[in-house]
């Protein structure tokens, strides 16, 4: 991998982490999940129940997001590890 392809791999990186950081840890959003859960449990309304789920729904979404931005940044984290090892 040559140097220019380095600074935009590394630059790929960062953003990455920057726009990890920005969101939600993954932590956060099983504890919210969670809380979610309970409530929806002892609510007997059908409309506060379907409310409930749909924030469920965009937290998962926002988990899945988060898992899939790291997904990538190990592989690329791999990729460069498996690039230096040729060099």
């Amino acid at each position: 991998m040559g140097t220019e392809e380095k600074k935009v791999e590394e630059q790929k990186l960062k953003k990455a982490e920057k726009e990890q950081k920005e969101k939600k840890d993954l932590n956060e959003i099983f504890e919210n999940l969670d809380g979610l859960l309970e409530k929806m449990e002892g609510e007997d309304s059908l409309e506060k129940s379907f409310a409930i789920y749909q924030k469920a729904v965009s937290l998962l979404k926002e988990a899945n997001e988060s898992i899939d931005q790291i997904e990538k940044q190990v592989k690329l984290l791999d990729s460069e590890q498996k690039g230096g090892l040729d060099a």
